[in-house]
């Protein structure tokens, strides 16, 4: 066993957990250093900070779906940064997403501005080494009961990747000689994993 294999991700429990949604926001925008997430029970979870080789290839999945996106202008590209209020009340930053264009323009400016109340089509999440392999998945798993369509967990380390779709049993990837389709959800987006080796 590892230190990547134990669920080092450190969970706060106790009156944290009662704050608002706007409490929340607030407590994430006044502590910009701390990378945050909350459950749908509330409890708040300290991401830890990603290294630079984790960063660099959570980029590359960025660039290539905005390059996609560029063509085919059919939503919007989010990196890790932007939080989600998924419908069972957490929210969550997953390394990639993409919204479709009509369900992002039916917010309202004011819920652009803060965790907007939308899931995405396509999460991806990126493991860092420090990262436990038993929570990144139960977290893929969450984001398909919110109603994510597509997500793919890439592990660079070991060059594997899993690709969850609604609805049907993961598959994994043994290899980082190939692509992965986000088809029908994305039409025509495929993410080469050879430059996240």
């Amino acid at each position: 066993m590892t230190f990547a294999d134990l669920d080092n991700v450190v969970v706060l429990h106790g009156p944290l957990t009662q704050l608002t949604d706007d409490e929340f926001f607030l407590l994430c925008q006044h502590n910009p250093t701390l990378r945050l997430e909350r459950n749908a029970d509330h409890e708040i979870i300290f991401m830890p900070p990603a290294g630079a080789e984790s960063s660099r290839k959570s980029g590359e999945v960025h660039f290539q779906l905005m390059l996609w996106n560029r063509q085919h202008q059919l939503g919007y590209v989010f990196e890790s940064s932007a939080g989600f209020t998924l419908p069972d009340g957490s929210v969550r930053s997953p390394d990639a997403s993409w919204v479709p264009k009509a369900a992002y323009d039916a917010l309202t400016e004011a819920q652009r501005l803060r965790f907007p109340p939308v899931c995405p089509t396509l999460v991806v999440e990126v493991r860092s080494p420090s990262d436990g392999l038993a929570p990144l998945r139960r977290k893929m798993e969450i984001y398909l009961e919110n109603g994510v369509e597509v997500g793919f967990l890439l592990d660079p380390t070991a060059e594997t990747a899993t690709i969850y779709r609604h609805g049907q049993a993961p598959v994994e990837i043994s290899s980082f000689d190939s692509t992965l389709s986000a088809e029908p959800a994305l039409p025509g987006f495929e993410l080469n994993l050879r430059p996240l080796r």
